[in-house]
């Protein structure tokens, strides 16, 4: 099975990369726009869930980071 692959972009969307499907909460399917595709975390796009770049205007600043543990690898 592949892997999925979710990254927090600084201060941007979320990316996604990978096979997944995404549904609303009544279990309707998204058609994604791609492969990969990024989805809003500042609540401003147009398009969502998907993002729209609305966060580089908007402010968005939540510098989002996972805490480093000792003796485990982190992926670029």
């Amino acid at each position: 099975m592949a892997e999925v692959i979710i990254k927090v972009r600084a201060n941007g969307s979320l990316r996604i990369e990978g096979p997944v499907k995404l549904v609303d909460d009544d279990g309707r399917e998204f058609t994604l726009p791609g492969a990969q595709f990024a989805l809003c975390r500042c609540g401003q796009s147009q398009n969502k869930p998907f993002c729209d770049s609305s966060h580089k205007t908007c402010g968005f600043q939540p510098n989002t980071k996972a805490p480093q543990q000792q003796g485990v690898e982190t992926r670029p």
